[in-house]
């Protein structure tokens, strides 16, 4: 993979069989618009109508990656599905009303909002649900896991 294919990285954090959220991180540009375009038009394909983008690590978008976003906007609506964005930064934000199609999105300020605005059926439960790893030796001694830890979430 190039260099200017690493730009954009997209992770699918959470799916259900109608709705997946992804976090794109990086650069939507003319160097990563058809990679983003074949990952997120693969989910649609395999039937997740609702596409919610998680864009808090977005550092750019340009015309060209705009242009993904509306075209992945139609592909969910004509499939009866929406694609919502959460988490935009201010400079996203302005694309957005300088080219005046901010209201062509479903635009909310947090992930949990956008998953909100899924319809029930196809919500994926958020945060994800992770199982909580034992301590170790707390069960046989009875001892309880430190106070200080959160259940299911890594320390370093």
């Amino acid at each position: 993979m190039s260099e200017k294919t690493r730009r954009l990285n997209l992770t699918l954090l959470v799916a259900t069989d109608g709705c997946a959220l992804l976090r794109a991180a990086g650069e939507l540009d003319v160097h990563t618009e058809q990679r983003f375009l074949a990952d997120a038009g693969e989910l649609v394909d395999s039937g997740h109508l609702y596409l919610v983008l998680d864009l808090t690590a977005m550092t750019f978008c340009d015309s060209r990656g705009l242009n993904c976003l509306l075209a992945l906007d139609w592909l969910c609506r004509r499939l009866d599905g929406r694609l919502i964005l959460a988490s935009l930064g201010n400079r996203l934000l302005q694309l957005l009303d300088q080219t005046k199609v901010r209201d062509r999105f479903l635009v909310v300020p947090t992930v949990g909002a956008a998953l909100a605005a899924v319809p029930a059926e196809h919500r994926p439960a958020w945060p994800p649900v992770d199982v909580a790893p034992q301590v170790a030796g707390a069960a046989e001694s009875g001892r309880s896991p430190d106070p200080g830890t959160v259940p299911g979430r890594r320390t370093r």
